[in-house]
């Protein structure tokens, strides 16, 4: 299908059929926030490492090329997690994989902070990169699934703000441990073990997914019991009425057909583009090499202080304020918003390479960190969790999770090759070519999903 067909179906459909937002309730933020907090563990275990990697080189008398591969193990690992993460959430369940995914985090914590030589360190930051992995597979689709629509945008989206906190609290706890002695690093990595623990029983507390119940274990009495949790003031008709229609939109023909087929054209391209678009913006340059962009400004001196506090408070201020408009606003718009930030922020910081005007390029950093934190930052793991049918969400969170990581570990990979090879003004001015063409994808593919059902998605993308 043309794109021009896919955004005049998109503009068919009317705003007004949006569910509006009711009240609340405790339970569903707290069974939301534990999941969410995977995506804390996720930021803290990701960044944590910035504060033991000379030491544990120094200390172990790592080559550049071993050094380089346990800086890199968690990485890998999230690879790999990313890429099965589907298989445990669909067999096992959501709420048995969020647990489990607490479990491989601990091991990590433990194996790292007590490793005795770098293949075990190796070993336990793998563990913890798969339990990354899975994570941004099941928690963002298990709060979609049982989010009330109208709130769904900001609930799933906890996630992104969490792995944002994370990164922010493991830079002020390596500030905190850095003193205490020799093996401060060792605390610095095995302090993450407190946190797992926390989240591995809040999971106990948390009920399974209610769509997974009705359409992967075909449990109708569970799926009923839980949809009642959600929606205690709801008569037992009104219960039965919306498993029907959970069950209704698992056809005969989505629960017996493969994932890569025609009839999931749309959202396949819709989750690999959303997130292939996240990291073409360069945002995993920035972030991991902020010192030696500011470096190449002359900056050089503030370039940690820049990295860890400047930059770390900019993103999670915005993606607070991401949250806060995206079930106001829609998707759809914070999409727009982030592309038309991220091409003025990058095409300024391209000019200001190619004329050496300087001096403007740490505000237009921050520019460019606001803009992705309030648009793709915000909608990635929402958007990727809404628009697959109940019994391929997790295949469909699997691949946008897979996309994300693996264009994550290649630019990672090759950013330093690329501003060696290339002037830097051409490396900013291709990542802002590149929202150029987010912004027209977003214009022609994108379908605005706020305060609508997930079995209301799959009818506006042709795939019920």
């Amino acid at each position: 299908m043309s794109m021009t067909n896919l955004s005049a179906t998109n503009l068919s459909r009317p705003p007004e059929v949006a569910e509006p937002a009711a009240p609340l309730s405790g339970r569903i933020f707290f069974w939301s926030l534990t999941s969410a907090l995977a995506g804390f563990l996720f930021g803290f275990d990701t960044v944590v490492i910035s504060g033991a990697e000379q030491k544990i080189q120094t200390l172990w008398g790592l080559n550049a090329g071993l050094h380089g591969i346990a800086m890199g193990s968690a990485l890998y690992g999230t690879v790999l997690g990313s890429l099965i993460g589907g298989w445990p959430t669909d067999r096992f369940g959501r709420r048995a994989t969020l647990l489990w995914i607490g479990v491989l985090y601990l091991i990590s914590a433990i194996g790292t902070g007590l490793a005795p030589n770098v293949y075990i360190f190796i070993l336990a930051r793998m563990i913890g990169g798969v339990g990354i992995g899975i994570s941004t597979v099941v928690a963002p689709l298990y709060i979609s699934e049982i989010a009330p629509p109208g709130h769904r945008g900001r609930l799933a989206g906890m996630f992104q703000f969490n792995i944002v906190f994370g990164i922010v609290v493991a830079f002020a706890s390596n500030a905190m441990l850095s003193g205490i002695g020799e093996n401060a690093w060792r605390w610095m990595l095995g302090v993450a073990a407190f946190p797992s623990l926390l989240y591995t029983l809040f999971c106990f507390g948390i009920p399974e997914s209610p769509r997974w119940l009705l359409t992967r274990k075909n449990d109708r009495k569970a799926g009923t019991a839980v949809l009642q949790l959600i929606r205690p003031t709801a008569s037992a008709a009104e219960i039965d009425a919306e498993a029907d229609i959970i069950r209704a939109g698992t056809s005969e023909q989505s629960a017996s057909e493969r994932f890569w087929t025609k009839r999931l054209q749309r959202p396949i391209l819709l989750a690999f583009f959303v997130a292939f678009f996240n990291q073409l913006s360069g945002i995993n340059a920035i972030l991991y090499f902020a010192p030696r962009i500011f470096a190449m400004t002359g900056l050089g001196e503030k370039a940690a202080l820049l990295q860890s506090v400047g930059i770390g408070i900019t993103n999670l201020i915005f993606t607070f304020v991401g949250l806060w408009l995206i079930d106001r606003v829609g998707r759809r718009t914070l999409l727009y918003i982030g592309s038309f930030g991220y091409i003025i922020s990058l095409g300024l910081v391209s000019w200001a390479f190619f004329t050496q005007h300087f001096s403007i390029v740490p505000i237009c950093i921050f520019a460019f960190i606001a803009a992705h934190a309030v648009g793709q930052g915000a909608v990635i793991w929402v958007l990727i969790s809404e628009i697959f049918p109940n019994r391929q969400r997790a295949e469909g969170q699997a691949l946008g999770s897979f996309t994300h990581w693996i264009f994550a570990a290649m630019l990672t990979t090759f950013f330093p090759k690329m501003v060696s090879a290339f002037p830097p003004g051409y490396v900013f001015l291709f990542f802002c070519g590149m929202m150029v063409l987010q912004l027209i994808w977003v214009k022609t593919m994108v379908i605005e999903t706020k305060g609508v059902p997930l079995e209301e998605i799959q009818k506006r993308l042709g795939i019920a």
